[in-house]
């Protein structure tokens, strides 16, 4: 596809406590509140041009606006502002991708959003959207923006009179990650996946290949095959890696709430975030942690988690757009809580510079 050139002219605080054990240079980023801002958000998403309709929840006719006023706050410290115009400077000339699933998806359209509302006027950008590569290009700065789209990181192949296998030490398409100066990745939304939405009909690890397996094992083994890769495949001296870090859903059983849709999801009708997180480490957790820390490459974990598992009132819910059945309670509205991911990112570009 030709690329789409745009030239484009450019009260109280309530606080909401989560904690989460990675500090970044003595500033622990993802311990703090949620705090009312009115100056928010960051950007109007109606005059961002990347905004899928999934994500789009104003447009779908979400009425409340609350979602979109509020700033994630670090405990103890002051985290700073995004900057965009800083941003693309600081990376012009270079790539940024994010390789994921649709959480990366989510992550990637809030940044390409927060550097367009940057943009000095008149800005110009080229959009190409496309599977399993979309990519804006921010052309007065030669800054590309990239999503690559893979569920699982590693390969998912079709197998004649086999079938789908799911091959956890397997990664054909990696080769087109090399050469970005930052890389955010992601996965682990699939590996849960059963019946009629599990993508694949059999797992080979190694010389081995079963009916299925424990999905955290699995997770396990094809997160490891990632870092296997990275730390030898990737100049970290020239590359900045990030791994996105569990993004979490609120669904709950059609039987535990008798107004939720067919496929369920708590976080219908819901229009504030909740007072409280888990302190619990999910398994999913431990092993992104476990197998990061076991890496000789340095990779920051975006530890999302906590802080995110506060902001059920941020899903899409049932505003996903036409033709979307359900209550949508993994992804996040945009703009919204991915903008925070970013600026966290942003946060901790800035202290390991």
């Amino acid at each position: 596809m030709a690329s789409l050139v745009i030239v484009l002219a450019v009260a109280g605080e309530r606080s909401l406590v989560v904690s989460a054990s990675v500090s970044a240079s003595g500033c622990d980023l993802f311990r703090g509140r949620w705090v009312s801002d009115e100056s928010y958000p960051l950007y109007n998403a109606s005059s961002c041009p990347f905004v899928p309709d999934v994500f789009d929840c104003r447009r779908n006719g979400r009425p409340d606006s609350g979602y979109l006023k509020l700033r994630w706050s670090p405990a103890g410290c002051e985290m700073p502002s995004f900057d965009g115009a800083a941003f693309l400077r600081r990376w012009r000339g270079k790539t940024v991708m994010l390789v994921g699933d649709s959480l990366s998806m989510n992550q990637w359209v809030s940044l390409a959003c927060m550097l367009h509302a940057a943009l000095p006027a008149p800005g110009r950008v080229a959009f190409v959207p496309g599977e399993p590569v979309s990519s804006v290009r921010f052309v007065d700065y030669d800054l590309l923006l990239v999503l690559y789209h893979t569920t699982f990181l590693v390969d998912v192949v079709t197998e004649e009179g086999v079938g789908r296998v799911l091959r956890l030490d397997s990664m054909r398409n990696a080769t087109t990650w090399i050469g970005a100066h930052l890389l955010v990745f992601n996965t682990w939304h699939w590996w849960t996946y059963r019946g009629k939405s599990q993508v694949w009909d059999f797992v080979e690890d190694g010389n081995s290949t079963y009916r299925d397996m424990d999905r955290v094992t699995a997770f396990s083994k094809g997160l490891s095959t990632w870092a296997r890769w990275v730390d030898a495949n990737i100049d970290t001296s020239r590359t900045r890696v990030f791994f996105q870090g569990i993004s979490p859903s609120h669904y709950m059983s059609k039987q535990e709430d008798s107004e939720v849709p067919a496929r369920g999801g708590s976080c219908l009708k819901q229009t504030r975030p909740l007072q409280d997180a888990t302190e619990a480490v999910l398994p999913e957790q431990a092993v992104v942690r476990g197998v990061i820390d076991a890496m000789t490459s340095p990779v920051s974990l975006l530890d999302i988690t906590a802080l995110s598992q506060l902001r059920i009132d941020a899903h899409p819910s049932v505003y996903a757009g036409r033709g979307r059945d359900g209550c949508d309670c993994t992804h996040w509205c945009i703009a919204g809580l991915p903008d925070a991911w970013n600026q966290i990112m942003y946060a901790m570009l800035l202290q390991k510079n």
